[in-house]
Formats: structure tokens, C-alpha cells, sequence
């Protein structure tokens, strides 16, 4: 599937010229998504910068990022329409053909995740679970020291960072190429659609 249905706009005035473009904004994010966004967000950013220095804000934020985690696992069944990950397959199978397609500015129009976005967040999601969950067994009497859960917590916790800086990048270049505000977006949760008219 291309992109969710949104229904024209109906009843405008006979003033108007036939070719104009108007738009107007529609929900997409809750606020219950919203708030993960941004508070994993902080968190990520506080384990990035705490390790070893200040170990308890670091396992804090470590601990905080399984807790979230897990309630996005049950908001992605729970959660309204976008929350929700019943087009995850979908648009994982469309991915590789829709970043081919980015090489010539074909973005197509979506108002949940496209398929760059959907393969990012399933990125993200595994590697801070893998992150989280190894740091997390890299402090309990069974794993400290094991030099394959300090390895794994690492490399997986570098791997987040990556994929954040290209996430923003993502998100700013889509922005631009589509003209729209996708980080103000995940303030307001509301996105913009076009119609002509």
C-alpha cells in the first residue's frame, strides 16, 4: 500500500482557482507516542554521555529505555492508527525500493511512517533493546566482566547513536524534499495534507 486514504476536501468556494493547492492539518502521532519519542529521546542522550563518569544517572537512563521499550511493544497493538505496527511488513518489504527511489527525489506521500521511516524505527527499537538489555546483564553477578556483554552493550549502544544522527538527518531531509515541519510534527502530532482544488 501506497499510503492511508485521506478524503478530499469538499464544498470550497466557486472563488476559487481550479489549480490551487490548499492544505490542512490531520492527527497522526497521540500524545501517549509523542511523550515515548521524546523522553527515549533524553534517555538515549543521557546513557551517551554518562558512561563510566556517572554511573548512576547511566544505568538510570539504561533502565528507563527497557521500561519504555516495553511500552511501546503494547502501545504498537493498543495505540491509535499510527501507533500501531500492522503495516511494519508492509512497508519493510517497500523499503528497499522506495530509498532506490530517493536517489531521484520520489518520496511519495504518507501520513504515518514511510518505509525509510518504518526500517529506522525497527533499527532503532532492536538496537536499544540489544543496548539496554546488555548493559543492564552487564551489571548483575552472573555477566559483570563477560567480555561478550560488554562488547554486545558497545557496539550496540554505538550503533543507536548512528542511527539516530541518520534518523534526524532522515527527518530533515524528507522535511525539506516534501516541504513540511516532520519535527514540529512530533510536537503538535499533526501532520499536513494537500489537496487541489
Amino acid at each position: 500500500m501506497m499510503a492511508e486514504a485521506v478524503p478530499e476536501t469538499r464544498g470550497t468556494s466557486d472563488r476559487t482557482p481550479a489549480n490551487r493547492t490548499v492544505s490542512r492539518t490531520v492527527a497522526v502521532w497521540d500524545l501517549p507516542l509523542r511523550l515515548w519519542h521524546w523522553i527515549l529521546a533524553a534517555c538515549v542522550l543521557v546513557a551517551w554521555f554518562t558512561p563510566a563518569v556517572y554511573d548512576g544517572p547511566h544505568r538510570i537512563a539504561g533502565y528507563a529505555v527497557i521500561g519504555l521499550l516495553a511500552f511501546r511493544l503494547v502501545w504498537g497493538f493498543l495505540g491509535s492508527r499510527y501507533s500501531r505496527f500492522r503495516m511494519i511488513g508492509v512497508r519493510l518489504r517497500t523499503a528497499p525500493g522506495y530509498l532506490w527511489n530517493l536517489r531521484r527525489g520520489i518520496t511519495g506521500r504518507y501520513i504515518g511512517l514511510n518505509p525509510a521511516g518504518t526500517l529506522m524505527l525497527v533499527a532503532l527499537l532492536v538496537s536499544l533493546a540489544v543496548s539496554a538489555i546488555t548493559g543492564a546483564m552487564s551489571v548483575t553477578t552472573t555477566f559483570f566482566g563477560v567480555w561478550w556483554v560488554e562488547d554486545t552493550h558497545a557496539y550496540a549502544s554505538d550503533a543507536v547513536i548512528v542511527l539516530v544522527v541518520l534518523h534526524v538527518l532522515g527527518v530533515v531531509l524528507m522535511g525539506m524534499l516534501q516541504r513540511e515541519n516532520l519535527i514540529g510534527a512530533m510536537f503538535t502530532g499533526r501532520k499536513r495534507i494537500r489537496h487541489h482544488l
